[in-house]
């Protein structure tokens, strides 16, 4: 699998933004998903993770109540839609798949796509 995100800029604070990633591959469907993001001079974070059904979803308490991922299989898409938009959640924003152990820990996972910056104006 081949992933590319996109759908960053910059943007004021309480505003929303949809980050998209595309994923190439014929087994897309089975990978569990994630979203991640790293902020200069900090480690890469988890943001949001969804299962290959699409039925569970897990979010980072930072992001909760503004953030949803989705994901659409026919299309090979997955999403991340961000409301209420603050200062803290600029960063570069990458999406990643098949996590071979947590889902909210980087190194689980096996493929990245390019990051797509986010960046939020006070």
């Amino acid at each position: 699998v081949q992933l590319q995100a996109s759908g960053g800029g910059l943007v004021q604070a309480g505003g929303s933004l949809r980050l998209s990633c595309a994923a190439s591959g014929r087994t897309f469907s089975r990978r569990i998903m994630g979203w991640f993001r790293q902020a200069p001079g900090k480690e890469r974070e988890f943001v949001a993770g969804i299962t290959w059904t699409g039925l569970t979803t897990y979010y980072a308490d930072s992001v909760k109540g503004r953030f949803t991922i989705s994901r659409d299989n026919a299309k090979n898409m997955m999403y991340l839609q961000m409301n209420m938009l603050k200062p803290e959640d600029t960063a570069v924003y990458y999406c990643a798949a098949d996590p071979s152990g947590n889902y909210d820990y980087p190194p689980s996972y096996n493929v990245w796509g390019q990051g797509t910056l986010v960046t939020v104006s006070s």
